[in-house]
């Protein structure tokens, strides 16, 4: 199981920097008719209430494009190298600055459409507004990818089965929560999962949940492999 890296988005533009050594190569956006694309690096656009970001974060990184017609419709054409470790994170961003004992509800559907080669997971990636803590949702993975942390077994929630992994990177605390089998379109229910960590786990208080972040932790697709989101919602209340 290969040991996972947090998502660095959020920290690169948004808070305390940490080191970074990717050495990244351009290549030319595919044919898509998006509104926006970006191959830079840290290529970012705000979109109908969504931030899409390329985040291109990982050591011995190679190129990847990003396109979107919209906050909720984007994918991804990358080409990195078949080698370990996370490369990148592509990603759709929702902000919800909302305690988790105040929200009514916080839930997400999805639908995409993914690679049957490479090594990656298409996930979510919450955090709380001081980053102490990182949820990820794993709905679907493949190739030699692997949660953070040790195995806490398997639990039923938001409406889907997960094996639970908890961790440290040093940085933050990481809850995984991996589908037990792979989807490739469902609705999430996040606030059970949330309120599962705080009041029958006890590994956090009342935090206040900052960003849900949906996209595609990459640690190889050479040759070139597309990731599309055909449609994303996050929606709370």
């Amino acid at each position: 199981m290969a040991t996972r890296t947090p998502n660095r988005i959020t920290r690169a533009l948004l808070g305390p920097a940490l080191a970074l050594g990717a050495v990244v190569g351009l290549s030319p956006a595919p044919a898509h008719a998006a509104v926006w694309s970006s191959c830079d690096q840290w290529g970012n656009t705000a979109l109908n209430g969504y931030t899409l970001y390329n985040n291109i974060w990982g050591s011995g990184a190679g190129s990847q494009c990003v396109w979107a017609n919209s906050g909720t419709n984007w994918g991804v054409w990358a080409n990195h190298p078949n080698t370990g470790g996370i490369k990148s994170y592509p990603n759709s961003k929702k902000v919800i600055n909302r305690t988790i004992t105040s929200l009514g509800s916080l839930s997400s559907s999805y639908s995409v459409t993914v690679p049957s080669s490479g090594a990656y997971n298409t996930s979510y990636d919450i955090w709380d507004t001081d980053y102490d803590y990182e949820i990820m949702l794993w709905v679907n993975h493949n190739g030699a990818v692997g949660p953070l942390g040790s195995s806490q077994g398997n639990v039923s929630l938001g409406g889907h089965t997960w094996t639970v992994h908890k961790g440290s990177n040093g940085a933050n605390e990481v809850f995984s929560f991996l589908r037990t089998s792979d989807s490739s379109s469902g609705t999430v229910n996040i606030l059970p999962i949330l309120r599962w960590i705080k009041d029958t786990k006890g590994w956090f208080g009342n935090e206040t949940i900052g960003d849900v972040q949906f996209g595609y932790e990459i640690t190889s697709s050479s040759g070139g492999l597309d990731f599309r989101t055909d449609n994303l919602t996050v929606s709370s209340s």
